[in-house]
């Protein structure tokens, strides 16, 4: 077998490059993905994202190694394994990140990679729910779309902070996102829409584009200094003019190393043979490490409310499949904000997703009160993690090190954040609501206390980057530097990490990439 382009993996980025690439007719076009097809009816539920993650079925079900800056604990690492990936069990949130950001990378040289250089791509694809303007498409694939449900707990936190000084926002996706309001969804007819439904979907009856699934890559066959093909773990040789790879930021860097493509010295030990000696690939892993201080409340209706009760499930249940309304139409999270951790930073450094529901541990049982959970996390953290092979067998996960705060400025912005959410709080939009901290609780102030209780219960909010970052393993057009016809594109490839959700910038990453590899 023999195609044009390869591409491995269908998730975010993978499903928009084989719709882009094989608009081309003479271009063939070979989509590979591990796990299955999209069949699954909890993908397609908002809410039904509890029951994918961690489900062997859609999740490769990986785990972190035990992690020194969270008391030792390792984690749950859903990434998604099904067509989709994980746009196919993500919260949803459309989130572009901020101008600086992007503008930060072309200052650290990466020229074509500014604000204004990504503002077409992200409209290219985007179907706006107020339509299309300077700053937001109207006619792509991509349906961002308000939330369906209300409630009104969420309103008087939006409420404080806006008491707190914060500006109220209809939109985070303009540049500058400083602000508190609703977090926008990439929802139709409040159904999830993945990048599966968006843009693979409407490729399929092209004869020139090949979807593949359940068909897991063993190594890049690499001949001269070139990307030949891929082998699959069944034996199988596809031999291909151009290899893509888009496993996302733990399974792109796995592949590299699989292939003989890494550190040297790294992969001698493991018994790989050395294509390329890429010292780079696999480190400076960015991670958004969540706190999710728990607040019971008074006078208000949460989601631990509607759902005590099997009649409240029932309701639910009927809500969604008469109106696609209701609790099982939402995101993880409803209520957003993004603020300043303090006067030293220039721009929002920490997130906020606020939900109407709390609960011990993910995926546990809702408490039997009524609460809000102020989850937030440091956008821009300055800890750096790894992600790396630990055999030549494909069928063994790579070892992932986030090295959660690991350093002392991550600690500083963690208490710093546990303040402001305390202070929110306090404010006098949700005194009626009498907000009690239940976790980690108001007996805890003192900062050793306060960090040793972070540890024993922060985790992250899933947007693994930069273990194939822009110039250190691939260059500005994305090809792996010293390989020619072999390309990264996921969010691997992030020299530093977005302000935000990391899905809307994979998918604009993908949409530049697309021009770039087009032959």
């Amino acid at each position: 077998m023999e195609y044009d382009i390869v591409i491995v993996g269908a998730g975010t980025a993978g499903c928009l490059l084989a719709n882009r690439l094989s608009a081309d007719p003479a271009t063939r076009v070979l989509l590979l993905e591990a796990g299955g097809r999209d069949s699954y009816p909890w993908i397609h539920v908002p809410a039904g994202y509890l029951y994918t993650m961690g489900n062997p079925r859609t999740d490769w079900c990986l785990r972190t190694e035990p992690i020194p800056g969270l008391a030792g604990r390792a984690l749950n690492y859903p990434r998604g394994r099904v067509l989709g990936g994980c746009s196919s069990i993500n919260g949803m949130i459309y989130m572009r990140g901020q101008a600086a950001d992007w503008d930060g990378w072309a200052q650290m040289g990466h020229r074509g990679w500014g604000w204004a250089d990504m503002l077409p791509h992200f409209k290219r694809h985007e179907a706006h729910v107020d339509g299309g303007d300077d700053l937001h498409g109207a006619t792509g694939e991509l349906r961002v779309d308000r939330q369906r449900l209300h409630w009104p707990i969420l309103d008087a936190v939006r409420d404080a902070m806006v008491a707190q000084g914060v500006p109220e926002t209809r939109d985070f996706n303009r540049g500058d996102n400083e602000g508190v309001g609703y977090y926008q969804v990439t929802q139709r007819g409040g159904r999830r829409l993945s990048a599966a439904g968006a843009f693979l979907r409407p490729a399929r009856r092209r004869p020139n584009l090949t979807v593949s699934v359940g068909a897991q890559v063993a190594r890049i066959v690499i001949e001269g200094g070139a990307a030949r093909g891929v082998d699959l773990v069944d034996g199988t040789r596809i031999a291909a003019r151009r290899v893509i790879l888009s496993a996302g930021a733990i399974g792109s860097p796995h592949l590299l190393e699989l292939s003989g493509v890494g550190d040297g010295a790294r992969l001698q030990r493991l018994g790989i043979p050395v294509v390329h000696d890429l010292p780079d690939v696999g480190d400076h892993m960015q991670d958004h490490l969540q706190m999710r201080p728990v607040f019971r409340v008074r006078n208000a209706v949460t989601l631990n409310d509607r759902a005590a009760t099997l009649w409240g499930k029932v309701r639910i249940g009927l809500e969604y499949a008469l109106r696609r309304t209701g609790p099982l139409s939402m995101a993880p999270s409803q209520l957003g904000a993004f603020i300043r951790s303090g006067e030293h930073v220039a721009t929002p450094d920490l997130q906020y997703h606020f939900q109407p529901l709390s609960l011990e541990q993910f995926g546990g049982d809702l408490d039997p009160f009524p609460a809000v959970t102020a989850s937030v996390c440091n956008l821009r953290p300055a800890s750096r993690g790894a992600v790396h092979a630990v055999s030549p067998d494909p069928g063994v996960p790579p070892a992932i090190q986030p090295n959660y705060l690991s350093e002392e400025s991550d600690r500083i912005t963690a208490m710093r954040a546990m303040e402001k959410t305390r202070a929110l709080f306090r404010a006098a939009p949700l005194a009626p609501h009498a907000p009690e901290e239940v976790r980690p609780g108001e007996a805890h102030t003192q900062r050793e206390a306060l960090i040793a209780e972070v540890a024993r219960n922060a985790s992250s909010i899933f947007h693994p980057v930069g273990t194939c970052g822009m110039g250190r393993v691939v260059d500005d057009r994305l090809q792996v530097k010293g390989v020619a016809g072999l390309h990264v594109v996921d969010a691997s490839v992030m020299p530093t990490i977005v302000s935000g959700n990391t899905n809307a910038p994979v998918l604009a990453i993908a949409e530049k990439a697309a021009g770039l590899i087009a032959p």
